[in-house]
């Protein structure tokens, strides 16, 4: 049932006439049932061709920049590439909004990874945005795949692997790759070729490349391990003269998975590899299938040996720690596997500016917090909402004590989880336990620095920071550099700066949540690390504690005086009223239901997501106060799809409004807010 907008000269509101007709919006990029947003992949060669910018999905335009990192990509020696392959792919990922998902997977260990992947055996496999985002925030490079396989995949060769045609192809993963903002492309062509074929495919590659990187600066091209040179099917498992060619035409080599130590060996010595072994990423089947090495809990062993080369690493698959283990213990799971590898790992530094904040949200969770209360209270995913993630470990401390570090869903200060730090601490640690929370690099200033917890009653908490001077090189900060430690001294609640402004004020206040502040000024120097320092009150005894964080904050002070911008042009489009049974599973009455498009303009770099409200309004001149506003959801971009808001029935009038709520905590007046009233009749009402 689609809706005809009809504009009034009061830019504020539309009218909306409600006619029972079939959606116009594509089912490719649209639930059929709910018009939610959707990401999909492309399954054939016209499909890929026949691809126009101006049809595409706007919804599933990552909307995240990939950050810088410390140290930047190409001067780490030893890379390491996750292919996510899980179930088909497009599962709960494939809502760009998010979807109610009860026990999701959901990746966040990102400082060990260099590159995803996105991975499906259908042709063209476009990453959904909500990975792109939460991987670009961590400085992580995103990977589309282009896949051919078996007869099909044969013919689909035959028809583009010919003069011009390949140019034609390459040039729209190019443009797919621009548009919806992820970095590049891994190819694979598991099925024979012929000679013409095979002889077409280098040029492909070179220009495909050649492409990228004028497009989109710092993208990759990485080629399979598959055809070789004469065209047959036929996997090496490494790098040697048969594929060469292809490796020679791209960015890198992702070797097929049942190496052996043997193969490694004579790669180091293979002269063609022309100082780029970083580019050769040696496969692991985390599902361990054929002869392999490692594999499952295993993993570790195969990184040792690829490591012990001096060889990239490609780890396919690592979902296995979901798809083949208790779903109730997802999170204990992947912590265990990435902890197994953390030796063989190189971790990066995202480098971000301030404001920095993370309430360690990891994406998922069974509701929806903000500021320790619940916004929400079902299961819920949405990768765009995950926040920078911090350190996840489990430490043994001298004697019989440890410390563990880990995502907890069960309370959280804002999103869908806390970070939960616990351990037991021996009468013989007088010191404070140090929990490293961060590694991170962060240009600092004029500094206020803000910390939001609950803690056991046997411990303080308190912040320290390692930072560096702002001069140090890249070079010297690739090498173990001397920190400096320092730990901010905490305002007291009378501080002119708290007072100053109200929302500071709010937040200590907090009934349930310990939040403090503290200020440096550290113009000149680098944030490196985050960490929290947990101190035994009392008598020295073997104590048992835990501390759960809900947020770290910093942020420029001259940058609070700073007027806020106003939402801009906020339009409603794309209406769909549908009709079905009531809220409530009692309900026997059928309700209407608004579907619709918003979007509107506000710098995306200022806000950590926006709020969607609706209101009902009624009478000729309504007045209406916050207190009758209700969440519709939260946005992660400039665009939002409402889908199944119950109504009141025809004539009816409406209010939709859309917050800011910006890294730096301050509310926004409703004035700088976006607002749009909608009013609906239907024909009967219009003809009265």
């Amino acid at each position: 049932m689609e809706g005809c907008v009809h504009q009034p000269v009061d830019l504020h509101g539309i009218h909306e006439v409600i006619k029972y007709l079939p959606s116009p919006l594509p089912v490719k990029h649209y639930d059929a049932d709910t018009t939610e947003p959707i990401s999909c992949s492309l399954q054939t060669l016209d499909e890929l061709l026949s691809w126009k910018q101006n049809e595409a999905n706007p919804f599933n335009v990552a909307v995240v920049p990939l950050a810088a990192r410390e140290p930047a990509l190409p001067s780490c020696l030893r890379r390491t590439l996750v292919s996510h392959d899980m179930m088909g792919g497009y599962l709960d990922d494939r809502f760009v909004q998010g979807t109610a998902a009860e026990a999701p997977y959901a990746f966040y260990h990102w400082q060990y990874i260099d590159i995803f992947n996105y991975f499906t055996h259908n042709l063209v496999s476009i990453p959904p945005a909500v990975w792109t985002n939460a991987a670009h925030k961590h400085g992580v490079l995103v990977l589309g795949t282009f896949i051919t396989e078996w007869a099909d995949g044969a013919a689909t060769c035959e028809a583009f692997l010919q003069e011009e045609r390949y140019r034609e192809v390459a040039d729209k993963l190019v443009e797919m790759s621009s548009y919806y903002g992820f970095d590049g492309w891994l190819i694979n062509i598991e099925n024979t070729l012929t000679d013409a074929a095979v002889k077409k495919t280098p040029l492909f590659l070179r220009y495909l490349t050649n492409q990228m990187h004028k497009q989109v600066p710092g993208s990759m091209v990485l080629w399979y391990d598959s055809v070789i040179e004469n065209g047959a099917l036929q996997w090496q498992n490494e790098l040697n003269q048969s594929n060469r060619v292809f490796f020679d035409a791209c960015d890198g080599f992702f070797t097929n998975y049942n190496w052996t130590e043997q193969n490694l060996e004579w790669m180091t010595n293979y002269n063609h590899i022309n100082g780029r072994q970083a580019d050769i990423f040696v496969g692991i089947d985390v599902f361990a299938r054929g002869k392999v090495v490692g594999g499952m809990f295993q993993t570790h062993k195969a990184l040792e040996i690829i490591r012990k080369y001096n060889f990239s690493a490609a780890i396919f698959a690592p979902g296995w720690v979901y798809e083949m283990q208790e779903k109730s213990d997802f999170r204990h799971n992947q912590d265990r596997f990435w902890a197994l590898l953390k030796n063989y790992l190189y971790i990066h530094r995202p480098a971000v500016k301030l404001p920095f904040v993370s309430s360690f949200c990891q994406g998922f969770g069974n509701a929806v917090y903000w500021k320790g209360k619940h916004e929400t209270k079902k299961n819920w995913f949405n990768l765009s909402a995950q926040e920078i993630q911090p350190w996840y470990y489990h430490e043994q401390l001298e004697g019989v004590g440890w410390v563990r570090s880990r995502g907890c869903p069960e309370d959280a200060w804002n999103g869908g989880s806390s970070l939960l730090l616990d351990g037991l601490i021996p009468a013989t640690h007088s010191s404070p336990v140090c929990a490293k929370i961060f590694s991170l690099h962060v240009p600092l200033s004029n500094t206020l620095f803000s910390i939001v917890y609950k803690s056991s009653s046997q411990v303080t908490v308190s912040l320290e920071l390692r930072i560096t001077d702002a001069g140090v090189s890249s070079e010297e900060q690739n090498q173990d550099i001397k920190m400096k430690s320092v730990s901010p001294v905490l305002l007291d609640e009378e501080h002119e700066l708290i007072q100053q402004f109200p929302h500071l004020h709010d937040n200590w206040k907090n009934a349930n949540w310990t939040v403090r502040y503290s200020k440096l000024d550290l113009q000149g120097c680098t944030l490196r690390e985050v960490c929290v320092n947990i101190q035994l009150v009392g008598e020295p005894i073997d104590t048992t504690f835990s501390c759960r964080m809900g947020e770290i904050m910093f942020l420029d002070i001259d940058s609070l005086h700073e007027a806020p911008e106003v939402v801009q042009d906020f339009s409603i489009y794309d209406i769909v009223w549908l009709r079905g049974a009531g809220a409530s599973p009692d309900s026997t009455t059928c309700c209407l239901y608004l579907n619709a498009t918003l979007e509107w303009k506000y710098p995306t770099e200022l806000v950590r997501h926006f709020k969607v409200y609706c209101r009902q309004l009624t009478g000729p001149n309504p007045r209406a106060s916050a207190d009758d506003l209700v969440v519709v959801g939260r946005a992660y971009s400039k665009l939002y799809r409402i889908t199944e808001l119950p109504v009141l029935e025809p004539p009816g009038q409406l209010e939709l409004l859309v917050e800011p709520v910006t890294w730096k905590g301050v509310p926004l007046p409703m004035n700088c807010w976006g607002r749009r009233s909608l009013s609906y009749t239907d024909i009967e009402c219009e003809n009265v």
